[in-house]
């Protein structure tokens, strides 16, 4: 018997999949629970309907990373931090303080997006990778500045 998967079943496969599954498991176990759906024309067409809605979903969202990635790219953040003697940080510069920084700038990147191996820890201009998308990873230039 097929069926249409309305969560993901262990053994058998994700939310959203068409699968077969022998007629006594998807009537005793699967169809009570509303863990599956039968296959019939109508469940069919939504099934395709909703998918394909998805997969627009799915493509406005990559577009919009890669406009932002485009306006990052342009972007450069000033953060200022104390310094001691030769130009050297007391501390470091943190993704928290870059996430803040974008959000005074209208930008809302989450501070896990920002791809910080370590802190920053010198003056001067530096190069941060943001993941925006999993196809999409924009560059933002942020600028440590001495504070006064």
């Amino acid at each position: 018997m097929k069926v249409i998967l309305q969560k993901d079943v262990k053994g058998h496969g994700k939310k959203g999949e068409l699968v077969e599954v022998s007629e006594g498991y998807a009537r005793n176990f699967l169809l009570p629970r509303g863990l599956a759906v039968e296959a019939t024309s109508g469940n069919l067409k939504s099934f395709k309907q909703r998918k394909k809605s998805e997969e627009k979903r799915k493509e406005e969202e990559k577009d919009q990373a890669i406009q932002l990635a485009e306006d990052l790219k342009e972007l450069t953040i000033r953060i200022p931090a104390k310094t001691g003697e030769g130009g050297r940080l007391f501390g470091a510069v943190s993704s928290k303080q870059i996430a803040d920084a974008l959000k005074k700038e209208n930008l809302k990147i989450d501070r896990r997006k920002l791809v910080l191996d370590e802190p920053i820890k010198t003056l001067g201009v530096t190069k941060v990778p943001v993941k925006l998308h999993p196809d999409v990873t924009g560059e933002l230039n942020v600028h440590v500045v001495e504070e006064n």
